[in-house]
């Protein structure tokens, strides 16, 4: 027992409480009586102490690794999942300090909420708290994304967020990695797995398909997480966008003419070619019609103004990524081309359209 002790960073005190309350019981016992860990114990000692250093209490660690359905593997993608969503919010923190730390070198006043925002945890659990205002289901991209889905049973909704495009005449399961987003899901909305696209905790082929709206570009892997999706289902659908297009930016007067920092956001951001060879799949446009009622980045392509609200674009990752001042001069300069009448001079042509191709599209595997 001290050799495993000593191993696994933790008292001898520690490992005789596991046993007494039922948690790590040893299989065995030496002739002197001493408690002798088998090689299944020591991984489940493994599976005890990772969930606790992330914070997980001791009758939670019990029902996670007493769950008879979730073997070691499942622990592993689940335990990296959970990592992962640490290191987010790691990188969130560190971002909003050092957004913080040159604004202050800049003599510059840090308002409350830009102080706390170094309390975030990752991007949704930022921008998450606007969801429900602005980001509803938009029945034609839903049409289009029910098609795609065709005759599957069981659906997989990975970065599910608030549920928006989740069918509700199958059996689903959404896997979600931010906690904002997971307490604004409706009464009785599929059950909800805390985990990461990159390391799904599910087996091969566990469902007949797994969808995907318009979060892939926030992963950490989007390569790796939409390979994880062909693993675990026999179909795949994501929506997603296009910036194979040679400057593709431009076909849209808000990254084209006020936000130039778009491109920069998405500098990492894998080929739709690339996604499309990961999974197998083929690529559908899917416009976007004027008058959208999910928010999105381009849902406003006819209605400027809107882009002037504070709580629309608070729903948008994007002006978070490119920060406070390039969003401030952006809301200005169109403030005021929409005031002097240029914006109307070079994108009129748009009031006679009822749907635009702004790159959006699906992919279906």
């Amino acid at each position: 027992m001290g050799r495993v002790a000593e191993l696994a960073g933790v008292s001898v005190r520690t490992l005789h409480h596991y046993d007494e309350i039922g948690l790590v019981c040893p299989s065995a016992r030496t002739t002197a009586g001493y408690r002798a860990y088998s090689a299944d114990d020591v991984e489940r000692l493994r599976e005890v102490l990772a969930y606790r250093r992330l914070g997980f209490g001791l009758r939670e660690v019990a029902q996670l690794v007493g769950d008879p359905s979730t073997d070691a593997v499942a622990h592993l993608r689940r335990l990296r999942g959970l990592l992962l969503e640490r290191r987010h919010r790691t990188d969130a923190m560190v971002t909003a300090i050092d957004r913080e730390l040159n604004a202050r070198a800049k003599g510059l006043k840090v308002t409350p909420q830009e102080q706390l925002e170094m309390l975030g945890a990752r991007l949704y659990d930022t921008i998450g708290g606007a969801y429900t205002a602005t980001r509803r289901t938009e029945p034609r991209i839903a049409a289009q994304i029910m098609d795609a889905l065709g005759d599957a049973q069981t659906v997989l909704n990975v970065g599910a967020g608030t549920g928006s495009y989740e069918p509700t005449d199958r059996d689903v399961t959404a896997v979600e990695p931010s906690a904002v987003m997971r307490g604004q899901r409706a009464p009785g909305a599929a059950p909800c797995v805390a985990a990461a696209a990159e390391s799904l905790p599910f087996e091969d082929h566990s469902f007949d398909v797994a969808m995907a709206v318009s979060t892939v570009h926030h992963w950490e892997d989007p390569i790796a997480g939409l390979r994880e999706m062909r693993r675990v289902a026999r179909r795949v659908v994501v929506l997603t966008f296009d910036t194979d297009e040679p400057e593709w930016q431009d076909r849209f007067w808000l990254t084209r003419d006020y936000l130039p920092e778009f491109a920069a956001v998405l500098a990492d951001f894998p080929s739709l070619a690339a996604m499309s060879e990961a999974i197998g799949a083929r690529a559908e446009p899917v416009p976007i019609p004027w008058d959208c009622a999910d928010g999105l980045f381009e849902a406003y392509w006819r209605r400027p103004s809107a882009y002037l609200q504070d709580h629309v674009r608070r729903a948008m990752s994007v002006w978070t990524r490119v920060g406070h001042q390039a969003e401030q001069r952006a809301v200005q300069t169109l403030t005021d081309d929409l005031d002097s009448g240029h914006w109307a001079e070079r994108n009129g042509h748009l009031t006679h359209l009822d749907t635009a191709d702004l790159g959006l599209c699906l992919l279906i595997a």
